[in-house]
């Protein structure tokens, strides 16, 4: 009795290997380079700030004596606690938004749209929708007038003005009653541009430039 037939299975051709290979690849060192930079420059920013048991010493309190001993005092304790101030302004702002869930969660919706509709999306394929596709150019419209009108005409803008202001006057108001003559600033005035605002500056150029290789091929 002469033996069956070999069975012969079905085997994926070159054509899908060649069309997965033509897949613009995911952007994921990009967004990998971006978090690692945000999350390295947190780090270095709160390392500079200065003890908070100085920030609160009752001891150092007083009155100014006129309006330009208040601005006096402003600009030398906001040399000494830069970091310490944002920090302030930055927990006011995250109060305000976890007391306020729909602020909040229209805040990260919009956004998780720039980043995974514009930032880290590839322009080709170009996005789709309702039948009809976008370019980059579009996209970007697009979002530019959905922040307008989350920011403007919703209560996040209100939000967030209100909350930055309410921490500012916070950080005004201490600047302006703490003594600083017990502050060491020579250190503070010597650095100009190394405080908070400078680290984030350079964080951000840093994780454009790791970005930008591979943003360059998802959208080539």
């Amino acid at each position: 009795m002469a033996a069956p037939p070999p069975v012969i299975l079905p085997v994926s051709t070159s054509k899908n290997a060649t069309a997965d290979d033509s897949q613009p690849p995911v952007a994921t060192p990009a967004v990998r380079a971006l978090i690692n930079h945000v999350t390295g420059t947190v780090r270095s920013g709160l390392s500079d700030r200065r003890p908070w048991s100085e920030l609160i010493d009752r001891s150092t309190f007083s009155k100014p004596e006129s309006i330009s001993d208040a601005t006096s005092r402003i600009r030398k304790n906001y040399a000494y606690f830069r970091v310490n101030y944002f920090t302030v302004i930055a927990v006011v702002i995250g109060v305000s938004l976890f007391t306020n869930p729909f602020s909040l969660i229209t805040l990260l919706g919009l956004l998780s749209a720039w980043i995974f509709l514009y930032l880290f999306r590839p322009s080709n394929p170009p996005m789709v929708i309702l039948g009809r596709p976008f370019s980059e150019r579009e996209r970007l419209g697009l979002l530019i007038v959905l922040s307008i009108i989350v920011v403007f005409l919703t209560s996040v803008g209100s939000i967030l003005i209100t909350a930055t202001l309410v921490g500012t006057g916070i950080v005004c108001g201490h600047g302006a009653f703490r003594a600083p003559e017990d502050l060491f600033l020579d250190d503070q005035d010597s650095g100009g541009s190394s405080g908070f605002l400078s680290l984030l500056g350079g964080a951000a150029s840093n994780a454009a430039a790791s970005a930008a290789p591979v943003l360059a091929q998802t959208r080539g």
